[in-house]
């Protein structure tokens, strides 16, 4: 697996430079195509989902600590504001 980078958008430049890669539905197929070898033909059948669609918030610290057994309360925000924070996507 490899998670593919881009400059930031929306909201995420808040938090970073750079952001993974996300496309949007339409897209997943024909980027996993193994016919599309071409950059230009890669970057012509694919879309970034819309940056407005990006949120972040504060949460715990311990999300980067292995082999925490709360993970999915992990990424709840935090209150008071902590310096780790979670991008999530909503389609």
């Amino acid at each position: 697996m490899a998670i593919i980078t881009e400059p930031a958008r929306g909201s995420a430049k808040e938090v970073h430079d750079r952001m993974p890669l996300a496309l949007d539905n339409d897209s997943v197929e024909p980027w996993l195509d193994p016919a599309f070898t071409e950059r230009d033909a890669i970057r012509g059948v694919t879309r970034h989902i819309d940056a407005g669609l990006i949120r972040h918030w504060p949460v715990s610290p311990l999300v980067d600590k292995p082999g925490d057994d709360r993970s999915a309360q992990l990424i709840n925000p935090l209150k008071p504001v902590s310096y780790m924070t979670v991008c999530h996507f909503f389609p």
